[in-house]
């Protein structure tokens, strides 16, 4: 599994020298020597921890290609890099929702585009000493979340899991303090699947119960699970294959219980409406083998570029995205887009503007 740089807890900035890629080619490695070198720039982004792996490979690998531009990625969540974005303190930004109504007019670089990139499950990951296997439905998800289920051997768990012994273990719930497109897109599938049980909301903020444990970024659920026996938390598949998290198969809208993965992800992304902004809504999508908990991850990106030299760098970057960097997408267990889906994209970057050098 390919992992080019170190994963930490909290915000997380890559620096990097990038290159570029020529668009609709599979391998960047066989076709350095045809790529036009760019002029200097560096690109600022920041937002979504969810898809930050992703974005350190395809960074560093961009990187082998333009050695003359620089993109610096911080993390932060997807709520900071909408507001970031916003407020033009960066030149990009990685989300995994869109904005919500009251916010879509307000960055003020003025027309902007969301740029799918990959698709990401979300787990139910566990710390429960021996139990290694578990099932869970929407509505159990909810109960535990909402803190209306406390314990391991509550009857509700034990329905979804027949023949498991649960231990009476407390429930410790882990869960994201920061503005997160990880917690909007879990608490969507909660809402959508289980909306008698769910009461808290869908934002990317919850009012979460008070004796809930927060922590930032995606990293930083994962360390208190991975701490502490007896705890629940959601955290993105590529983190928490990377970190040997446990977690639960999840049962989805055709009643199938579904372990999170890039094939289960790739059907739900496959079945899909995607809208003609191009963002589109995996989660709860039916399918027998389609995995419920699936987020989307976006690129934003400024329409109308002011510099010439990074609004090419930036074109390159997402023509690099949609050729080698749909590859890439696996081996760092993310799902690549749907074909059909990044054609789509492909063609969306031809509508960003470069003004002449």
């Amino acid at each position: 599994m390919q992992r080019s740089f170190v994963r930490s807890c909290g915000l997380v900035l890559v620096a990097l020298a990038l290159p570029v890629f020529a668009v609709g080619t599979a391998s960047a490695a066989k076709t350095t020597a045809k790529v036009t070198k760019l002029q200097p720039a560096t690109l600022n982004g920041s937002g979504s921890t969810l898809q930050l792996a992703y974005d350190q490979v395809v960074i560093g690998d961009f990187r082998k290609i333009q050695k003359a531009v620089t993109i610096n990625y911080a993390g932060g969540g997807s709520g900071k890099g909408r507001q970031d974005f916003i407020d033009q303190v960066v030149d990009w930004a990685g989300t995994d929702a869109p904005y919500p109504a009251a916010d879509a007019a307000k960055p003020k670089g003025g027309a902007y585009l969301y740029f799918p990139t990959v698709a990401d499950p979300i787990t139910v990951s566990y710390n429960l000493s021996g139990v290694k296997s578990l099932q869970l439905s929407a509505g159990t998800i909810a109960g535990i979340f909402s803190r209306t289920i406390t314990k391991w051997d509550d009857s509700k768990i034990a329905a979804d899991n027949p023949g498991v012994k649960l231990p009476s273990t407390a429930i410790t719930v882990a869960r994201r303090a920061d503005s997160s497109g990880t917690t909007q897109n879990f608490a969507t599938f909660l809402t959508k699947a289980a909306p008698t049980v769910w009461t808290l909301g869908s934002g990317s903020t919850v009012n979460w119960p008070s004796d809930t444990q927060g922590a930032t970024g995606n990293p930083g659920v994962a360390q208190i699970i991975t701490k502490t026996d007896g705890a629940i938390g959601y955290v993105d598949f590529s983190d928490a294959q990377a970190i040997g998290l446990t977690y639960a198969m999840v049962k989805n809208a055709d009643g199938k219980y579904i372990a999170p993965s890039t094939a289960s992800a790739s059907l739900a992304v496959a079945g899909a409406t995607v809208n003609a902004d191009l963002t589109y809504d995996p989660i709860n999508v039916s399918g027998p083998k389609v995995y419920p908990i699936t987020s989307p991850t976006y690129v934003l990106a400024y329409v109308n570029q002011t510099d010439a030299s990074k609004g090419a760098a930036l074109v390159r970057f997402l023509d690099y995205i949609y050729g080698a960097g749909q590859v890439t997408a696996p081996t760092v267990d993310y799902a690549p887009l749907s074909k059909d889906l990044r054609t789509q994209a492909k063609a969306q970057v031809s509508k960003i503007v470069v003004p002449a050098s």
